[in-house]
């Protein structure tokens, strides 16, 4: 008799066993996101990630170089979220795909500069010179209003942010634009009077904002880099556990220890965001 009773209790009991084991992993298991970005904000990412891991949540590093936009591995579902791009890129990006990728929250402006090998100042670019601009729409437009702050040129009344060669209303000196691959801006200042170079690009090049003639101020909104999902997951409780890791003042203070000002750490509300179109000023 005894030995048909084993069975049964041995059962319940494993069964008692596994469930208590379930619940107890519930609460050590880890949360996993994984975030497409560039290499110029690895350092940032490989901090977030030990700070992540401390509260339980567990986040893969995808670093994608400038031949594959990650916004593209976002659409195809390879990674969760972004974070390497400003708004005016991830809006344009949208347009032209018909996709459906938002800001779920702001990190940091990365100025925009005007580096030269030939001059240490935009008063001496010579009539005629050229200088070279990111050729994607919404950089060369950010150069542009960077030529304009320098006094070079001045854009269209009906701006919108995006360049193009109709973009430009006055150009007294008859610079050439010359658009190119923003990763092959550094290399072709040998070439140019100057090279409008995106921020990342810059740094892995060796270059700070003090190489700069002129670069942005940090009011620049369209230009405020965010991490972006999935419109589908904009209200994903771990992805915002990221945005809030990212946007803390431990973080900040990293930011501005580690990339000696290059990187300015922007933290404002996506209301206060989404009204970048209202102007496309720099100051």
């Amino acid at each position: 008799m005894m030995k048909k009773w084993i069975f049964p209790i041995l059962l319940v009991f494993g069964l008692f066993l596994a469930a208590c084991s379930n619940e107890t992993g519930a609460e050590v298991e880890q949360s996993k996101v994984k975030v497409g970005i560039r290499n110029s904000e690895l350092r940032t990412w490989e901090y977030l990630k030990e700070r992540a891991n401390e509260e339980g949540l567990e986040i893969e590093i995808v670093n994608f170089s400038s031949a594959y936009d990650p916004n593209q591995a976002l659409v195809e579902g390879d990674i969760d979220i972004n974070a390497f791009q400003h708004v005016a890129y991830l809006d344009s990006f949208n347009e032209n795909t018909d996709s459906e990728i938002i800001p779920i929250g702001t990190t940091i402006i990365a100025p925009l500069g005007l580096y030269s090998d030939k001059y240490d100042s935009v008063d001496g670019i010579p009539v005629g010179a050229q200088i070279a601009v990111p050729n994607d729409a919404p950089n060369w437009g950010r150069a542009l209003l960077l030529l304009q702050e320098a006094g070079i040129l001045t854009v269209v009344d009906d701006f919108d942010g995006n360049g193009g060669a109709d973009k430009i209303k006055e150009n007294p000196n008859n610079i050439e634009i010359i658009p190119v691959d923003s990763a092959n801006a550094p290399r072709v200042m040998e070439d140019t009077a100057g090279s409008v170079i995106n921020n990342g690009v810059a740094l892995e090049a060796g270059l700070t904002l003090k190489d700069a003639l002129i670069h942005e101020s940090k009011t620049a909104k369209p230009y405020i880099n965010v991490i972006a999902t999935r419109s589908d997951e904009k209200d994903n409780e771990t992805f915002q556990k990221v945005v809030e890791l990212y946007q803390s003042d431990e973080t900040a203070e990293f930011i501005e220890e580690t990339y000696k000002g290059n990187y300015l750490p922007t933290f404002i509300t996506l209301e206060e965001l989404s009204s970048y179109k209202d102007t496309y000023s720099t100051d």
